[in-house]
């Protein structure tokens, strides 16, 4: 039996938005090389473009709006450009004066990723009448440059799972909240990174999901900045028309600046956004009408593909013959709450798996 094959990739967006179908980008040595294997890992290292995943891909795949107009509803929900904190580049006291200068204004691309339920690492079929959707909310810089983006992808036989670990997190008081379990504080990759290393894996993947009697969270990998985080995610979960809304004040304020705005403006994206959210997930029309009766109370967790369990890659391909947990620069495992928990104490379990 051959063993994991993990080739890297390199991707160029041709736009600030676009969806590439990285199987098809393959080039025809590598699609060769990964054909005799049963299936992929797909891994991106960043936090404004990830993946779908695969039933999601085929059911948005037979609609005429297709995985576009899917991911284009969650990003009129949080349009560019608006107050968004994370984008307030003074107040980013992490960031020195060179990086001031270049760092993106991307908090819109930040909030879509999450509400989207984009993830850094999924498992596809492989199988050729299946596009890999790798979503890129913003792929091209301020100056009009593409980013370069990299992406991985492991052709594997088989996965077993060789060991599971209970894992408490403490949460605050807060009902709306976000917890870094990247944090070495919590001491959470260490001891993960050590059942890695207990079990010898080279290639595989841990996959950390919320215990089945936790309610009101969920889990995301994504870039764990204040402002970002204690402020944008904050107001979102409380509000998550917030930014829409705020565009269509906007709009109203300055008529002048587009004749055709008018308070209809934002009604037209919000249900335009509704429909093809609801519509992707198989969500009922009443249950669109529910939501539009009562537009500025509605929670998150509605609507939000938040999820209830993330993967996070092991690889040995940087340390031949020893696996460690890899992620991207700005990357983190990420913990969401919009209401308070039992006891401050999120449950969850991480299971160890290996890829053969």
């Amino acid at each position: 039996m051959s063993l994991p094959l993990e080739v890297p990739v390199p991707l160029v967006p041709r736009a600030r938005f676009d969806v590439i179908d990285v199987r098809a980008s393959l080039a025809a040595e590598t699609r060769e090389a990964l054909a005799p294997y049963p299936r992929c890992l797909y891994f991106s290292s960043h936090t404004t473009a990830g993946y779908l995943d695969q039933s999601l891909v085929a059911r948005l795949s037979r609609r005429r709006s297709g995985i576009a107009g899917y991911v284009t509803a969650f990003r009129v929900l949080f349009p560019e450009g608006a107050s968004y904190r994370h984008d307030a580049i003074d107040e980013r006291s992490e960031l020195t004066d060179e990086e001031r200068r270049t760092e993106p204004r991307n908090g819109d691309s930040h909030l879509a990723f999450i509400a989207a339920g984009l993830a850094s690492l999924v498992t596809y079929r492989n199988d050729d009448r299946l596009p890999v959707a790798f979503v890129d909310l913003d792929g091209v810089r301020h100056d009009g440059h593409p980013r370069r983006r990299q992406t991985r992808v492991i052709g594997f036989s088989r996965e077993t799972a060789v060991e599971r670990l209970p894992i408490g997190v403490p949460v605050s008081a807060h009902p709306v909240d976000s917890v870094n379990l990247r944090d070495a504080r919590l001491g959470l990759y260490d001891e993960l990174q050590a059942l890695v290393t207990r079990h010898g894996i080279a290639k595989g993947r841990i996959r950390l999901q919320l215990a089945a009697n936790e309610r009101q969270a969920g889990l995301t990998v994504n870039e764990y900045e204040t402002l970002l985080m204690q402020h944008d995610l904050r107001e979102v979960m409380r509000d998550p028309l917030r930014y829409l809304l705020e565009r269509g004040r906007h709009a109203l304020a300055d008529p002048r600046a587009v004749p055709t705005k008018t308070l209809g403006y934002a009604k037209y994206d919000l249900v335009r956004a509704f429909n093809e959210i609801v519509e992707a997930l198989g969500l009922s029309e009443s249950f669109i009408e529910r939501l539009l009766s009562r537009a500025i109370a509605i929670p998150a967790a509605r609507f939000f593909r938040v999820k209830r369990s993330i993967d996070l890659l092991v690889s040995d391909h940087d340390s031949p013959g020893a696996g460690r947990i890899v992620e991207g620069r700005y990357q983190s495992p990420i913990l969401i709450q919009w209401q308070g928990a039992a006891g401050r104490t999120r449950r969850l379990e991480a299971t160890l798996v290996q890829l053969a």
